[in-house]
């Protein structure tokens, strides 16, 4: 399968510390981006919409695509977060001290490092950015074949897993990253739920560069390996993985997905009757595919933050 291949170089390396801050703006500043943004294009003379119908419309878009609520994933968090501080690949003392600036770590966050998060986890804007860190250190821990000698990660023209900026950038963990990297069995697959795993990860791309989750050189990709492994584990097929995956994505690079939903809303489909699998493919979500959707679409970049390999 032909594969765009990102090359990794040190000046795109970003830290945690940075890409935290990528998703401290206030919900409030990003709504209102968004909704400016987005008034700029349906709000056009010649439309024959009214201000209040425009308004209407651009709130409806963005509801359907990042749900002021937020999306229920068909996963539970359990103790994972409790054995990824077990084993080191968290270091609880630098996770909460890198959100102290931030109005301190949140008691549901914190549950998520311990032994009882059972219930659903429900993704929002405002806890894109963290569930992005923990599915981060997952996919780096995770032991996973796509990871080992056969997958991109570690072809040898790289010379090493440890260039890229979703090794180099997890500066959360006790010790280097790399001591983490592929070593821990936290979420055990089936051969069948592999097959699965590495099936749908070739079919999911990210707008930051042109990879898709099999080759998770960012920290995107790697939080999407995780999400993916731990779906897998839990029973979830393929088709809901895509729906899954495209909800997350949504979360993480909203302004892409605003302008993707813009683009099939001008072809006359809404959003909720999109494709999964088709929009988180090469064409859509991938650096070169989005580049060429987002040029047939009138539409100011909304505020929201997000894209890009530092989230």
């Amino acid at each position: 399968m032909e594969t765009e291949t990102h090359i990794p170089t040190h000046t795109k390396k970003r830290t945690i510390e940075e890409i935290v801050r990528e998703y401290s703006t206030p919900l409030s500043i990003l709504a209102a981006g968004a909704l400016v943004a987005m008034s700029l294009y349906y709000g056009q003379p010649g439309r024959n919409q009214s201000v209040s119908a425009g308004t209407n419309t651009q709130a409806q878009l963005q509801e359907s695509v990042l749900p002021a609520a937020g999306v229920t994933l068909p996963i539970t968090w359990g103790d994972l977060g409790a054995k990824l501080v077990e084993v080191g690949a968290i270091d609880p003392a630098k996770l909460t001290a890198l959100y102290k600036d931030r109005g301190g770590f949140p008691p549901e966050y914190q549950k998520m490092l311990e032994k009882n998060a059972n219930e659903k986890i429900v993704i929002t804007s405002q806890n894109a950015g963290y569930l992005l860190n923990l599915l981060w250190a997952l996919g780096l821990a995770n032991k996973n074949p796509i990871l080992e000698d056969k997958g991109e990660m570690m072809n040898p023209a790289y010379k090493g897993a440890g260039s890229f900026a979703s090794t180099g950038g997890w500066t959360l963990a006790k010790g280097s990253a790399m001591e983490h990297y592929n070593m821990h069995e936290l979420v055990v697959l089936t051969g069948e739920q592999q097959t699965l795993v590495d099936r749908v990860s070739r079919g999911i791309y990210r707008p930051c560069c042109g990879n898709s989750t099999h080759f998770p050189d960012c920290n995107h990709g790697m939080a999407m390996l995780g999400l993916l492994e731990l779906m897998a584990s839990q029973g979830v097929g393929e088709r809901d993985m895509y729906k899954t995956a495209l909800a997350v994505n949504s979360y993480w690079f909203p302004d892409t997905y605003l302008t993707i939903a813009t683009y099939e809303k001008n072809k006359g489909v809404e959003w909720k009757n999109v494709s999964p699998q088709e929009v988180l493919g090469k064409d859509f979500s991938s650096s070169t595919g989005f580049a060429n959707i987002s040029s047939q679409v009138i539409l100011p970049q909304s505020g929201q933050r997000g894209g890009g390999c530092s989230a």
